[in-house]
């Protein structure tokens, strides 16, 4: 089988494809990300339904052609439904034990020891949603000075500040002093930055949002790639995932449209041989988690737009690869992920057209198809599709 010299890994965040069979012990029978939008909006993405989109949510019209694209659907095996544990087992990584969430906040004493390491007090530490607590506690932060320390159904411990009152490079230096702190039983998943702007009844969070995840428990696709001497591009949030292991280069672009520049970018420099992964992160974080449905239609659109400029790009040595980490449907009733399988699609000059893939036992299959794609001779987590669809 032909090798691959590079390949584009797109995570679309948050878009789920159908709740998958163990939803019911996340709450989330019936959530549908992908499904809901396309089915209210009806977005024009006529790349993203020639590559098969529509057919990983069983709504590909039955009077158009097939798809050129190869496409399916995998299953998280992983507990939880959170971005780190989602990237982690696309990258080969798959978690054993969850991540500790907090449905009734953190515990006393840790909060105690983070006033105390930080010398601020705190207020808030609940479960909210990030828009919402700012605008209940944000006077308040004003007024006093202490910070906004709220989770998420996710492994999150977040921290909010207004920047005239904690300008976010001191709001990142407090964030690695919870990092430091958040060990042993308490090791979530992501400390998280959210620094925000404006006045009371207009607050806005802004772009410098920082993430400081744990660092990976094992080897990933990352770290494999960089070891065998490859290219190992980061755009977007990629670096704060994977606690900046295993890139050779990095860009955290904010928002998809720079993140998309960010790659266009990386794709035009001659010579590099290895992986490009980005994270497009504006479904989940500014439509998803805020359900709103006409936003997160208009997001994929968006990137619809830009995909024939990535596919012209990748040459015919180039294999581009879309997906997802999880679920974030605006339609349902909540603002938070949802437990779902995600999207697969494949496409590449040196590869089959249309060829369906099925429902993956694991987002790890994506790491071991680019192991092989790329002639690495090392095994991760997952089994390679690779074979399937490379022209012989």
């Amino acid at each position: 089988m032909k090798k691959m010299k590079r390949v584009v890994l797109v995570v679309l965040d948050g878009a789920g494809a159908g709740w998958q069979h163990d939803a019911d012990k996340y709450g989330d029978v019936g959530a549908n990300t992908l499904g809901h939008v396309i089915e209210q909006m009806h977005p024009d993405i006529p790349n993203l339904t020639e590559l098969g989109l529509l057919k990983t949510i069983g709504m590909h019209p039955a009077d158009e052609d097939e798809p050129f694209g190869c496409y399916g659907t995998m299953l998280e095996r992983a507990a939880g439904k959170d971005t780190t544990t989602g990237h982690w087992e696309l990258a080969g990584l798959t978690l054993d034990k969850p991540f500790p969430t907090y449905p009734n906040g953190f515990p006393e004493d840790l909060i105690a020891a983070f006033e105390q390491e930080t010398g601020m007090g705190v207020i808030g530490n609940k479960v909210a949603s990030g828009t919402a607590i700012i605008e209940e506690l944000g006077p308040k932060h004003i007024q006093t000075g202490k910070l906004i320390v709220y989770t998420s159904a996710d492994s999150v411990f977040q921290i909010a500040a207004h920047e005239a009152i904690v300008p976010p490079t001191e709001l990142w230096h407090i964030c690695r002093i919870a990092r430091r702190l958040l060990k042993g039983e308490h090791n979530v998943g992501r400390v998280i930055a959210r620094p925000f702007i404006g006045n009371p009844g207009s607050f806005t969070r802004t772009g410098n949002r920082r993430d400081f995840s744990v660092d990976p428990v094992g080897k990933t696709l990352l770290d494999v790639l960089k070891g065998d001497g490859m290219d190992v591009l980061g755009v977007g949030k990629i670096e704060d995932i994977f606690n900046h292991r295993g890139l050779t280069q990095s860009n955290h672009a904010a928002g998809n449209e720079a993140c998309t520049d960010a790659m266009v970018d990386f794709m035009k420099k001659d010579g590099w041989r290895g992986l490009l992964f980005a994270n497009l992160v504006d479904t989940d974080m500014l439509y998803g988690h805020r359900n709103d449905v006409a936003g997160f239609a208009r997001a994929l659109e968006d990137f619809d737009r830009r995909l024939p400029e990535i596919m012209r790009l990748l040459g015919d040595d180039g294999m581009l690869i879309v997906t997802a980490d999880h679920g974030c449907d605006p339609a349902y009733p909540t603002t938070d992920h949802t437990r779902e399988r995600v999207p697969l699609l494949a496409w590449g000059l040196g590869l089959e057209e249309g060829v369906n893939l099925g429902e993956r036992k694991t987002f790890a299959d994506v790491s071991a198809t680019i192991l092989e794609a790329l002639g690495s001779r090392q095994k991760l987590d997952g089994t390679s599709f690779y074979s399937e669809i490379a022209l012989s």
